[in-house]
């Protein structure tokens, strides 16, 4: 979604002139499940906190700072609390890899951060004040006139931390260990803190932009949802309908069902099989479906409804085919952003065997709370 909003940003001229310059686009991980051991790469492993946030290579040239993200366009209009904090915390000149986060009590909050991306200026000045982002970074690309994009993750991490030990909040370097055992505490503690998981980097390779060279290990969980509606898939034809996504819910204690998210990954076989698998299903009367308000103003400020309207939209249709919540499925997710899954689930199986009305938030694993503060120190 930011990725799109930011696609319209035009590059400005700039009189930079560092020895790593922008467009750069950030070394990436590819997923793999548990931990890592310290000896299964050449030359080792440090492991970090995986951040959830927006992925930022920072660049500054003096007064000059722009900030990147992952997809090489423009995030510097968005966030001038983070270019302020660049030009009073970071070397004149330095090109840094990291993640813009925002915390609210003590833990990370997307959904607060992704207000940020806004059109108004007045707008973005105003949430710079009353919701001010941070940055912590985890590499070190360049320092003065000199590059370190071929140099070991082991020595651009000693040069990092070298270069911003003075640095004061907002800006802050990312905690490292070389221990495997020390690092699965961190994944099962850090969630707390609205973190998503471990990512490792071998030790002695160099920076590679686009490259899947580090490793990610993410929380897998699986919920008993209910479906309760389907988009159609864009190829979608009046002769041959295509399912893009199921719309998933959840029974809140008020027994109202909470549209928590979607599952779309289906191959295009299976997607027209279940718009004639769910077609029994299909509600022709609005009125009497849990999200039969979901085109009011009202109901989506009050309540999780799908098809609102918002900046991301554009105004396109974000109607819906409305099913009787009657059937259940499996799916698995990573992790919640507050009451909705954080990112896209994926669909297990279906459970014949579960009543709607017994797939409440109550079934979801709880995190123990931990204070943001303490993967900061």
């Amino acid at each position: 979604i930011v990725g799109v909003a930011l696609s319209a940003l035009r590059p400005r001229l700039s009189t930079m002139d560092l020895p790593v310059m922008p467009p750069v686009q950030p070394m990436l991980a590819k997923s793999v499940k548990g931990v890592p051991a310290q000896d299964s790469v050449d030359g080792g492993l440090s492991y970090e906190p995986k951040w959830d946030g927006f992925r930022c290579l920072v660049f500054r040239d003096g007064d000059e700072v722009v900030l990147a993200s992952r997809w090489t366009k423009e995030l510097t209009r968005y966030f001038p609390d983070i270019v302020d904090a660049v030009k009073a915390e970071l070397p004149k000149r330095c090109v840094l890899d990291g993640e813009i986060f925002l915390a609210i009590d003590g833990r990370l909050e997307f959904d607060a951060l992704s207000q940020r991306i806004h059109p108004a200026d007045s707008r973005v000045q105003m949430l710079a004040e009353t919701t001010p982002a941070s940055f912590v970074a985890f590499d070190l690309l360049a320092i003065g006139d000199e590059s370190l994009m071929d140099e070991p993750f082991s020595v651009r991490r000693t040069q990092l931390e070298k270069a911003l030990a003075s640095a004061e909040a907002p800006i802050h370097v990312t905690r490292t260990t070389t221990d495997a055992e020390e690092a699965e505490r961190w994944f099962g503690t850090f969630e707390g803190a609205g973190l998503d998981g471990i990512v490792a980097k071998a030790l002695a390779k160099p920076y590679a932009p686009n490259g899947r060279t580090m490793l990610k290990i993410k929380h897998a969980r699986t919920a008993d949802v209910v479906v309760a509606g389907y988009r159609l898939h864009k190829p979608s034809t009046e002769r041959r309908p295509l399912l893009g996504s199921m719309l998933l819910g959840l029974y809140a204690d008020d027994g109202n069902l909470q549209h928590v998210g979607v599952a779309a990954s289906f191959t295009e076989a299976r997607r027209a099989e279940l718009i004639d698998e769910l077609a029994p299903l299909v509600a022709t009367d609005l009125s009497e479906h849990p999200w039969g308000r979901w085109q009011e103003a009202s109901a989506q400020a009050d309540s999780r409804l799908p098809g609102g309207q918002s900046r991301w939209s554009g105004g396109k249709d974000l109607s819906f085919v409305p099913l009787r919540p009657e059937r259940v499925v499996e799916v698995g997710y990573e992790h919640m952003e507050g009451d909705r899954f954080r990112h896209t689930a994926q669909f297990k199986r279906w459970r014949p065997d579960r009543e709607p009305k017994s797939c409440g938030y109550a079934q979801l694993e709880e995190v123990a709370k931990y204070d943001l503060k303490d993967v900061l120190a």
